[in-house]
């Protein structure tokens, strides 16, 4: 069973930076692709940015497109989002998702396995 933890997440002030990490155990980290979503107050959770397994693929949400870097680290099995000029509408919980297959998109049902997310809060 693959397990997924999430942290790095925290109170900031708008136009700051944060860097989650998603640390994987259990399965072939190596092989998966990976995602991170997040759910606002209220909200329905929404894809944010996926890596295909090698890292040679990503993809972003358009709202955080040219702020937010998605990465990898296969050494770590650990997953990564640098969130840059962070806006309060990025306030969320944000959640790392895996994928048995090597590469993936935005759909919630795409992915496998999930952690239990890490609260990012950005004040105004």
């Amino acid at each position: 069973q693959v397990q997924l933890v999430e942290s790095g997440g925290g109170l900031v002030q708008a136009g700051g930076s944060l860097r989650l990490s998603c640390v994987a155990s259990g399965g072939t980290f190596s092989s998966y692709a990976m995602g991170w979503f997040r759910q606002a107050p209220g909200k329905e959770r929404e894809f944010v940015a996926s890596i295909s397994s090698s890292g040679g693929r990503t993809y972003y949400e358009d709202s955080v497109k040219g702020r937010f870097t998605i990465s990898r680290d296969t050494a770590k099995n650990t997953v990564y989002l640098q969130m840059n000029s962070l806006k309060p509408e990025d306030t969320a919980v944000y959640y790392c998702a895996a994928d048995r297959r090597s590469l993936s998109g935005s759909s919630e049902r795409q992915y496998d396995y999930w952690g239990q997310g890490t609260q990012v809060t950005v004040s105004s």
